[in-house]
């Protein structure tokens, strides 16, 4: 198979330093890659093995039966004309699989000008990768609206995620302060210079290379780690499902015989936060099992709740005894081959 088993996805505004990671960790170029002070990367660029260097358009891509990439065929045209898969020979490539994705600019203007759905691709992403990198730049934190959109999307995915603080070292004391408050989150360190003594100190300087190699070892441990990651994917996907159910059936009980269902539907649809609840209270459910109650909106927004399916019990039951029997006694039986 021309593909990796493992991805790691970065993610970031502009200019901060999600090519220049990816190179630094290949330690060469790659098909593709383009770097600049200003926005370089449009498009979403797959970094993987293959026999020669070349780049492939996301269109072929996408029906290669070898590549695990036909879903994004769902996203169209206008997405396929912005991604690209990137192949080059190198042995760090043969165990894991970079995503490269467009640097998010500030304001209303990036969300109007892409023909595409960014943060639904960016999702897709998240649920095939190992690791998903957040990179932020500290001289620039301001998050702009798409990226908190996206950062949004990513909930769910909190065990896969590391925050890196590019270029941490090169921040006085005065402007950390600035960004801690600005950024409540843990600061991971990634340079590909020397930590900066001069400006953190020794005892900094040693918590950045501890944090660096801490960084550094996540990706070389994917391998290890990766069965219980899909596993637990797997769960996840279960229990959504699960709930998907319980909420598609309470919506369809909830509309009337005959008269006033647009109405209905409508009432329902604003006020989904509360069905929500319903549901929540009267199956005993998790509430962080729930999803987004704004992108589940937008998404029912497409369908006519008539037509929805009933609750099936017995599927409901053997979602339960899958998730309560069947993976602990596989968890038993297996062996990660890596370990």
């Amino acid at each position: 198979m021309a593909s990796s088993i493992f991805m790691v996805m970065l993610l970031g505004q502009y200019s901060t330093g999600k090519t220049t990671f990816i190179k630094h960790l290949l330690q060469s170029s790659y098909p593709g890659a383009h770097i600049g002070p200003e926005p370089t990367t449009d498009r979403f660029v797959v970094v993987m093995s293959g026999p020669d260097e070349r780049s492939i358009p996301g269109n072929t891509v996408a029906v290669q039966a070898d590549m695990p990439f036909s879903g994004l065929t769902t996203f169209g045209t206008a997405f396929l004309s912005k991604f690209e898969c990137s192949q080059m020979p190198h042995s760090l490539l043969e165990h894991i699989t970079f995503v490269d994705t467009p640097g998010v600019l500030s304001g209303e203007k990036q969300r109007t000008q892409r023909a595409y759905d960014f943060t639904g691709v960016t999702s897709w992403f998240a649920a095939k990768c190992d690791l998903i990198l957040l990179l932020f730049d500290p001289h620039k934190l301001d998050v702009s609206d798409e990226f908190k959109r996206v950062i949004s999307s990513l909930r769910g995915h909190d065990d896969k995620i590391r925050v890196v603080l590019n270029k941490a070292d090169q921040v006085d004391t005065q402007q950390g302060r600035a960004s801690e408050a600005k950024l409540i989150l843990i600061f991971f360190h990634l340079t590909t210079k020397p930590v900066n003594e001069a400006a953190t100190g020794p005892i900094g300087k040693e918590l950045f290379e501890r944090e660096q190699e801490d960084l550094l070892s996540d990706i070389k441990d994917i391998p290890k780690k990766a069965c219980d990651r899909r596993i637990n994917e797997f769960v996840k996907r279960a229990r959504a499902a699960k709930i998907h159910a319980y909420i598609i059936s309470h919506l369809k009980k909830e509309m009337p015989a005959m008269i006033g269902k647009a109405k209905t539907q409508q009432r329902l649809i604003d006020n989904l936060a509360d069905e929500f609840g319903k549901v929540q209270r009267e199956h005993h459910l998790p509430p962080g099992d729930f999803p987004n109650v704004e992108h589940f909106k937008e998404v029912l927004s497409g369908y006519n709740f008539d037509k929805f399916e009933k609750l099936k019990p017995k599927m409901v039951q053997s979602v339960d005894d899958m998730l309560g029997y069947g993976i602990p006694d596989l968890l038993k039986n297996f062996r990660n081959p890596y370990d």
